[in-house]
């Protein structure tokens, strides 16, 4: 049986804005089905491209609110789908967006397949305006989500990991081969579903001075926290990176990605004291 969408439509794809259009219905049906959107919902779709899954959005929701930069593909998206009185486009970077501002007082959905080259940056700011959202079902390259979900020891894990392991709780859901793009990428991509994590009091208000402190940590991966923590110290006004390390008890031999969130968070309380 063939999956594939058959109206394809006239926009190609902009090599410039990391775009791969999701064409394969089979898959687009379970990213959908993957959301368990109602009538009672809003769902902000981030990058919807063409159309494949705003389609079917616009059908089961209450609200659909599409965020796009390319501006030939918002005057496709605002013809084809401007009928629906559910729908709405904002033309703008995503980066630049106050998503809590397009939430309103109810939390809402997400869904979003990120070009691959912007992806780490946009989990970056989800996290940020976490608060906005009940849950979001995301799709990445998947080399990407391996390190999203790397546990600690693991040599993938990294700044990305500790910070959504902070303050997410992360569900792998499903692989997409390249033949369900055009252009088809060189790499397969994983579907998450991602959960806003009730936040630890001690960071609540200080979520960014707790990710300088980990992004420093994990400055040069092969080097001691330690050492990384002594070339951040003069940016991060650490005195003595040994004696906070002792201060919460952590072997300064060991590196960035063996420690647990328990841990992490005992090492700011102690930075942050």
């Amino acid at each position: 049986m063939n999956h594939k969408i058959s109206n394809q439509r006239t926009s190609f794809a902009k090599k410039s804005l990391g775009q791969n259009f999701l064409v394969d219905e089979a898959f687009v049906r379970k990213i959908v089905d993957a959301t368990r959107v109602s009538k009672e919902d809003t769902v902000i779709e981030i990058g919807p491209g063409r159309g494949a899954l705003t389609r079917h959005l616009v059908e089961r929701a209450g609200r659909v609110v599409t965020i796009e930069l390319d501006s030939h593909l918002v005057s496709l998206l605002k013809r084809e789908f401007g009928n629906h009185d559910n729908f709405e486009m904002i033309q703008a970077d995503v980066l630049k967006l106050d998503l809590l501002s397009i939430a309103g007082d109810s939390k809402v959905k997400l869904v979003a397949n990120l070009p691959y080259y912007i992806s780490t940056a946009v989990l970056q700011r989800l996290i940020e305006q976490r608060r906005a959202f009940s849950d979001m079902v995301l799709m990445f390259q998947r080399e990407v989500a391996d390190r999203i979900v790397a546990q600690p020891g693991n040599s993938e894990r990294g700044y990305l990991s500790v910070l959504v392991d902070t303050f997410l709780v992360v569900e792998q859901l499903f692989d997409v081969p390249p033949s369900a793009f055009k252009p088809a990428p060189k790499v397969w991509s994983s579907v998450i579903r991602i959960f806003p994590k009730e936040t630890d009091p001690v960071l609540i208000g200080r979520e960014n001075q707790f990710e300088r402190l980990v992004g420093a940590s994990f400055r040069q991966k092969r080097k001691t926290i330690a050492n990384n923590l002594k070339t951040a110290a003069s940016e991060l006004n650490i005195p003595d990176a040994n004696v906070l390390l002792d201060r919460a008890n952590i072997d300064p031999k060991r590196r960035a990605e063996t420690l647990t969130i328990d841990e992490w968070v005992n090492l700011f309380t102690n930075y942050a004291a």
